[in-house]
């Protein structure tokens, strides 16, 4: 065990991207467990779109953060040291743990949950973690797939977006992938098994997506928002949803933020669109995580995970997300 907890702070509200200097590097002594209290640490931490938003200064569907706080981020770790019988020491659990090495919980201040000793921990934190259950989630209760339909993926090449694919694709869809270089485009194809993908950086995404959606898009199921929400608003089938999962294109930017043009084709289409938060579903994580494990041991489902090692390389790591570095799942293993 190491003697200090190391940590990073919020230093500054960022203004455009994200920047190193909005962090601060802290090293404090590692806490002692209280009775009923366990010392966790952490040992991969997640890098996450919304990270962006709880570091200004605006309400939102969780608190953000303030000057000082230690940066908030979901992890996977350890139970080190154990003072309450019902959390052993050694059990693997995930939770919002911070961008810290230790943590102390009840399991009530800092929530927690106990999961499979033997899971690998990179799959604790993505496919089974908040990423998954968001595709699992967006897609099924809002997407609702049905055979033959054709979805369409933005940010298809990301955590959420390449699961949220897959299960479209385990529905028996039509799926295409948009994603942002030609490595991610064939991987999307080649591994995941996606019908087609579209590379925005270099393509006509417009004209790829009336070559490969004839009929139009029955699902559109949305990461990154901006100019290509609009393309795909303008080709949406009847009874087409949409679903609304993230907003990439817009967490760096300065100035107002310009609405969807072509949102009236939901009234000509009768189509809909819709927004939702993971969190709403926190009752039911059990059921898909129990499914999405019969997918992946089955071969059905698989995760690529972009880890990058060392603690020093968190804030580093956060922009190398925005920067569309990661293929998959992006995270920090602190150990």
């Amino acid at each position: 065990m190491t003697e200090k907890n190391r940590q990073f702070l919020l230093a500054a509200r960022p203004v455009g991207m994200v920047k190193e200097t909005d962090f601060e590097y802290r090293e404090v002594p590692v806490p002692e467990p209280a009775e009923g209290e366990v010392l966790i640490r952490t040992t991969y931490l997640s890098l996450d779109p919304s990270m962006r938003g709880q570091m200004e200064n605006r309400a939102d569907y969780v608190a953000p953060l303030q000057i000082g706080d230690v940066m908030r981020a979901g992890g996977v770790g350890r139970i080190v040291r154990s003072r309450n019988p019902a959390f052993p020491e050694d059990a693997q659990v995930s939770g919002t743990f911070g961008m810290q090495d230790y943590v102390v919980s009840d399991g009530r201040n800092v929530p927690f949950r106990v999961v499979d000793g033997a899971l690998d921990p990179t799959l604790v934190l993505g496919v089974l973690g908040g990423t998954g259950m968001t595709a699992f989630f967006g897609l099924l209760d809002l997407g609702r797939p049905q055979p033959g339909e054709t979805v369409v993926v933005s940010g298809a090449a990301g955590a959420t977006g390449s699961v949220a694919g897959q299960i479209a694709k385990l529905k028996g869809c039509r799926v295409i992938g948009i994603a942002g270089s030609d490595a991610k485009c064939r991987w999307l194809t080649g591994e995941l098994g996606f019908d087609a993908a579209i590379n925005y950086r270099t393509e006509d995404v417009g004209a790829a997506l009336d070559r490969h959606c004839p009929r139009g898009i029955d699902i559109y199921f949305d990461n990154v928002g901006g100019e290509i929400l609009d393309l795909c608003l303008a080709r949406i089938a009847n009874n087409a949803r949409v679903v609304l999962c993230g907003g990439i294109s817009r967490y760096n930017a300065t100035g107002p933020i310009p609405g969807p043009k072509n949102y009236f084709n939901l009234v000509f289409r009768r189509a809909r669109m819709e927004g939702f938060i993971v969190l709403d579903y926190a009752a039911r994580f059990p059921e898909a995580i129990a499914e999405m494990r019969r997918w992946i041991d089955a071969g059905q489902l698989k995760q690529q995970v972009t880890v990058i090692e060392g603690f020093r390389e968190l804030p580093r790591a956060l922009i190398r997300l925005f920067e569309g570095y990661n293929t998959g799942k992006l995270m920090v293993q602190t150990t």
